[in-house]
């Protein structure tokens, strides 16, 4: 069964593994929830580092 795409270059939704536009296609549905996340700390090590590239902390 196929899923409707998001493409990343115009934002525009399509079937398709690539858009008119020439851009590449992402589903646009997040990961599932998992209570037992194995790269949560990896995510947050990497949001804490953009956060003091950006001066935010």
């Amino acid at each position: 069964m196929r899923t409707i795409m998001k493409c990343q270059k115009c934002g525009s939704y399509t079937m398709n593994d690539a858009c008119e536009c020439g851009g590449k296609t992402l589903t646009p549905k997040p990961a599932k929830f998992s209570v037992e996340d194995k790269y949560a700390q990896y995510r947050r090590k990497a949001k804490l580092e953009t956060f003091k590239s950006e001066g935010l902390l």
